[in-house]
Parts: C-alpha cells; structure tokens; sequence
C-alpha cells in the first residue's frame, strides 16, 4: 500500500529537475501523474517533448501509471488543457504541484520587458492558469491538496532576479488567500521554498555545494501531498541542505499604538525602538541565521 494509492497528481515542469523526482516519487506511493512540460531550456526557449517522455516511461517501467502532457500552462487553455489531460486519463484531480518555471536574471537596471513578462506569465500566470480549474473541481470533489512553489527571492529577495522575486513572491500571497478560500471546501494548500540541485542553479556558484538533490526534496513533497502532513494548510515550508526542513513565516513586531489621532512622523522617529527589530531580535531570526 503507498501514500497515494487511488491518487491522481498533475505536476507541472515534470521533464526534469524536481518535478521528474516529485513524478516519479508519487508513482512509486500509488499516484497516477500527469506529467506536464513543455521541454524548453531553463530561460524558456526550444522545446523537446521528449524529457516529459522518459519520466513517464521509466513510471511505466516500473509499474506506475502516467502520461505526458505537452500543455502551455501559462495560458488559460493550457491550464484546462492539463485539467481535462487528467479528467480523460485517471477520471480526478487530487493534488496539484506548480513547479513549472523559467530564469531570465539581469540586475534590475539592466532589465527589459520581454524577459520580465516572460518569467511572471511562466511563474506567476503559470500558476493561476493550472490551478483554476482543478480547485474548481476541487471544490465540488471533496477537496484535494495543492502545493505551489515559491523561492527564497520571493521570500527575501535576490539579486539579479527582481522578475523571478516579484513571480515568487506573487506566488506566495496567492497561496495564502487559496488556503483561506480552500479551507472550508477541504482544499489543502502549501508553499514550498526548495534549494535543490537543478540543471536552473548549475551555474550559480557555490550553490550546489550545500544544496539537496530533487529525490530529497521530493520527501518533503510527498509529505506535504499525503495523509502524512494531516490537515495543515497554508504553511510555507522551506528545504534546503543547509537548514533542513523548516516553517518559514513573516513576522510582525508587538508594534506601537498612538495615544491621539494626530499622528506625526516625528512620533514613529520617537518609537522607533517599539516599532522595529531590533539588531539582536534580527539575528535571532530565520532570516540571519
């Protein structure tokens, strides 16, 4: 008996990376996978329908079920191309994963339009594209799980990536208003920040000295899209070799209340030490660590 038997997951970005560890995994736990990818380079040119391919015939090698889907999930028909890809094949759509992504880095000065919009539609509308129609059914179905992936320059920022930080941290406040929407319809869903070893991070340096492979991450995936993780919904966790596995949060100070309603500039000057962080609090935080 796995994790998932009766299942039905649609992962998107499925050719390779983590996606082909999260395809692959979730077959092994008893998942039909719907394997979605579009075979481009990581800065989202070419195609090659062949990566999708091999992920489903090693499934199929082993005795799991799956198929390849070739959709655009940046595009609306796209999104409800995979949906209905699952709905023909496997008749449900228990889990979602939007792991499907491109990079296009540039400091933000010497940033253009093109690579801007390129990477917010691959991320951001990517993921609203994928996931409407599935919670939608999800709502009628008795729920499902949904895990959208997000990064730690969407969480924190980084440089060179304003395109990728804006679609990650976009991808984030959505998740968090689907958990709340989702929540009474038993829609359960997670932000995941992972730190893996990709052909997307093989050129940055020293990344990949400390960072997990994609079959690790895939662990807390297969957590977080199974009975294993129980009824928790919109948390964001955080995966890396450094850190482990963590809860990644943001946080507020108890803050300072004004005394009349003519608030001043000069009043917050004087709070300053009530209203932020202070130096000792901060280094005691995830964030510098």
């Amino acid at each position: 008996m796995g994790l998932l038997d009766g299942k039905v997951a649609l992962i998107t970005g499925a050719g390779g990376g983590l996606g082909e560890a999260y395809s692959k995994l979730l077959a092994r736990e008893g998942a039909a996978v719907i394997v979605n990818d579009l075979g481009v380079s990581p800065d989202g040119t070419g195609a090659d329908r062949s990566m999708a391919e091999k992920v489903v015939a090693a499934i199929k090698s082993e005795g799991g079920r799956a198929v390849v889907n070739g959709a655009d999930i940046s595009t609306l028909d796209g999104g409800q191309f995979l949906f209905d890809d699952a709905i023909r094949h496997f008749g449900r759509a228990d889990i979602l994963i939007n792991n499907a992504g491109v990079l296009r880095d540039k400091s933000f000065a010497n940033s253009n339009e093109a690579d801007w919009d390129k990477v917010i539609k691959v991320h951001l509308k990517g993921t609203y594209c994928a996931t409407l129609p599935v919670f939608r059914w999800m709502r009628k179905n008795g729920g499902g799980v949904i895990v959208n992936t997000s990064a730690g320059a969407g969480l924190i920022g980084s440089f060179g990536q304003s395109n990728y930080s804006a679609a990650k941290a976009g991808i984030w406040g959505l998740s968090n208003t689907l958990a709340i929407e989702g929540h009474k319809y038993k829609i359960r869903v997670w932000t995941l920040n992972p730190s893996a070893i990709t052909r997307m991070t093989a050129d940055l340096p020293g990344y990949n000295d400390a960072n997990l492979t994609p079959d690790e991450i895939a662990q807390t995936v297969l957590y977080m899209v199974s009975d294993l993780s129980g009824a928790q919904t919109g948390k964001v966790l955080g995966v890396s070799g450094p850190r482990g596995v963590r809860e990644m949060r943001m946080m507020e100070t108890e803050g300072w209340k004004a005394s009349r309603t003519d608030l001043k500039a000069q009043d917050i000057a004087e709070h300053a030490c009530e209203i932020f962080f202070s130096e000792k609090e901060l280094k005691k935080s995830a964030r510098y660590s």
